[in-house]
Formats: structure tokens, sequence, C-alpha cells
């Protein structure tokens, strides 16, 4: 006969499954001896933690009702534009086009800085495809560049070793894609003096950074051309969506021409080049200006579950938290740790763990010069040292939402403390 208890030891997911199996919607917990300490309700254990959910406001359904309303629903119109106004007086930069993604605002990123074929592109290894796929749309061959730990992201000597051994090599970069990782900027004084050093233009990948700051100044408004995401998991969202931005208007105007099919200014269909069907839709922008009305409501949640994260466990030497230099002011987009290789429970084993638990955290990202995709591209580290291949091993991502509750917070806090202590 089956047993139909279970104790402390047992996961909310293996305890679930049991009820499954004997078609109950309670589970008594025990002890070692046998009582019954606890009483486990199906609708209290089976809610799932997810790592980074929408968080709507309550400007959005204005935006999007007035699009119904004007019959503005193709992907052009007053919330586009306004949008994309709104967006640039925000961070502070001069001219932005809405596009449908982050993907495609790099990718025109790099098409607007001359990236073709046979040409090459610096870009950070530590990051999501996104940030390396457009440059083979282009026909041009990423080289991969190592992180420093003290931000995790570009490493400045890295960088500066990539370019040496190109200029030894008689060849040049034709721009340099540099990733603010997790809502934390990359050290981009000591980055852009290398670029202007070397006659490169930086493109800054800002996806997930909307909000941060490098000394005071807006995340994503450094590089020759800046790009921000507005997916459906970002600190705000558009459900999908992005937005490339510059001080340079005539690259944003042409950015406009080529993500709508480059279409010549004739009364007919005429094409002189191939463009993109690459404009963000008129009721996605309406959303994207109801989330921008609430972005720093969204940085201060998420930097407080980042401190309460470091507070609560505070205590258990083994989580190295992404470290947060006194010039950065990080949107905490994540809240990103690594765990010792002296614990008992590495990052793996945390993650399986936590997903028991109907908790989601996932690893950092697997570097662009481990992915079979990429497999045999020029790979550049500051020294003998891999620093992103330690953080990619070792690393986790936790929940980080802004509409978490502080009952899902202390949920997690406790089962990470049961797992590590």
């Amino acid at each position: 006969m089956q047993s139909t208890v279970v104790t402390r030891a047992h996961s909310r997911r293996e305890a679930l499954d049991l009820m499954n199996r004997v078609f109950i919607n309670h589970l008594p917990v025990v002890d070692d001896g046998g009582r019954v300490v606890d009483l486990l309700d199906r609708k209290d254990i089976d809610q799932q933690i997810l790592l980074s959910t929408p968080h709507m406001g309550s400007a959005e359904r204005e935006y999007v009702e007035e699009a119904f309303q004007t019959n503005w629903i193709a992907p052009l119109g007053p919330n586009v534009d306004a949008f994309e106004r709104e967006l640039a007086s925000l961070v502070g930069i001069k001219h932005a086009a809405a596009v449908s993604s982050g993907t495609a605002a790099i990718h025109l990123g790099l098409r607007l800085l001359g990236v073709g074929p046979g040409d090459r592109v610096f870009c950070s290894t530590l990051t999501f495809a996104a940030s390396a796929n457009p440059i083979v749309y282009q026909g041009a061959e990423p080289v991969f560049i190592d992180s420093e730990r003290k931000t995790w992201n570009m490493s400045p000597l890295a960088l500066e070793r990539a370019f040496e051994a190109a200029r030894s090599e008689g060849w040049k970069p034709k721009a340099v894609v540099v990733v603010n990782l997790y809502g934390q900027s990359a050290d981009m004084d000591p980055i852009l003096e290398i670029c202007n050093r070397f006659g490169t233009p930086m493109l800054e990948d800002a996806a997930e950074s909307l909000g941060a700051m490098y000394k005071g100044r807006q995340s994503g408004t450094f590089g020759a051309l800046g790009v921000y995401s507005f997916n459906g998991n970002k600190i705000i969202t558009t459900s999908g969506g992005g937005m490339l931005v510059s001080n340079d208007g005539a690259l944003i105007e042409r950015a406009r021409f080529l993500s709508t099919q480059a279409r010549d200014p004739a009364p007919h269909y005429q094409h002189s080049e191939v463009g993109y069907n690459y404009r963000m839709s008129n009721i996605l922008a309406g959303v994207g200006r109801g989330q921008l009305m609430v972005l720093n409501d969204r940085v201060r949640a998420r930097r407080a579950v980042f401190e309460t994260y470091r507070s609560e466990l505070s205590d258990l030497p083994v989580i190295e938290w992404m470290p947060q230099p006194d010039w950065s002011y990080s949107n905490c987009w994540l809240t990103v740790a690594t765990i010792a290789t002296s614990s008992r429970v590495g990052s793996t084993e945390l993650i399986r763990r936590l997903a028991g638990e109907f908790i989601e955290a996932r690893p950092v990202w697997k570097p662009m010069h481990r992915q079979p995709v990429f497999a045999g591209r020029r790979y550049f580290t500051a020294g003998d040292e891999s620093v992103s291949d330690l953080l990619f091993e070792n690393g986790l991502c936790f929940p980080s939402g802004s509409n978490m509750t502080p009952q899902q917070l202390d949920r997690i806090i406790g089962v990470v403390r049961s797992i590590l202590s």
C-alpha cells in the first residue's frame, strides 16, 4: 500500500506528485517519529515562482484602447512616435527608433556601422545569443571578449589585447558590441578610450540595463548606437519590441528607412536596396508608453529584491553576489550570484532543488565562445584565466520580478537557506 504522508525532506514537487497519484488534495507531514506536524494543501504548494514576469501598470490599457478607437493598428502611428520621443527624453539622448525586437535593433545598428561580409566584430562573450547572431546576419565574424570580475562585463584588458592582436595581424574590427549584463553597466570609460584609440565604433547592448546608470549617466547612451529590449521578461515590456538610440539623427532616420522594407519615396512600391520588416506596432508602443511611466518604480523594486537577498543570506559565505562598483547604479534586472566551489551544493544542484520547490532559477548565460554554433571562433581573455567560464560554471539567476510578493521572496530565501546551510 502506498504511503500517503511525507516528511520535511520531501520537496513540494514530490508532495504534489504523490497527491496526483492517489487523487487527494491534502497531505500530512510527519516527523521522524511518525507524528503529524503539518498538513499540506494542494492550492498552497503548486504555486510556481517564475524568474521574471511582466509587471503591468494602469496606463498601458488607455494607450492601447486609444489605438483601437482611432484604428491605428498598423506598425506606425502616434504611440510609436510618442514612445520614441518619451524614451529618448528619459535616457537623455536625441533620437530613437522603435523596432520589433532588441535583436532587430542590434542588426540595424551593425548595418548602420557598415558591418558586412568578411568583417570582424568584437563582442562580449558572456551574453545571450541575440548579441552575437546579428553579426553573422551581416556575413561578418564575431570575435569574443572575456569578462572582468569587478563587473562581469567586457574586460577592458581583454579588449585591448584583442585590438593589439588584430593590429599585429594587419586587420581592424568593424565594430565592438559591449553588453551590459543583468542590468549592470560595463566599465565604459576605459572601453571607450580603447575603441577611440583604435578608431572603432562601439554599439552598446543595453537590452538588460534600461534604467541603470554609469557614473550618473543613463545606460545605453555611450556608444555610437545603443539598444534596448522590451521582451516579456525585461524590466519593462511591450511583450516584444526594442529601441535603437543615438545622438546622430541621420543614423536613426536611416534605421527607420531600413526597418520599413527600405521603401523609396515614390508613389509606387520601389526598393533600391534590401530592407527589413522591423517596425514596432502602434499597439505595442502604447504598452511601452505606459510601462515607461513606471520604469523608476520597477528599478526600485528590483533593487529592493536584490538587497533583500543579499541581506537575508549574508551569513552564507558560499554565495557571492554579482558586484556593484561604486560608479554603478544597476537596475538589478536579475539578481545573480555564484556559488563557491567549496559548497557541498553547487549552482547546478541548487537550481535543480529549487525547481523541486516550484521556484524557477536559471544558470548564468553560457558564453558565446562555448556555443556549438560559434565553435572555433576566436576568444580573448585578459590573462590565462577565463572569467566568463567560471561565472557560467558556478553562477545562477534567482527569481527577481518587481511584482513578487514579500511572502514569495521569504519562501525563496527560506528554501535557499535550507539547501545551502
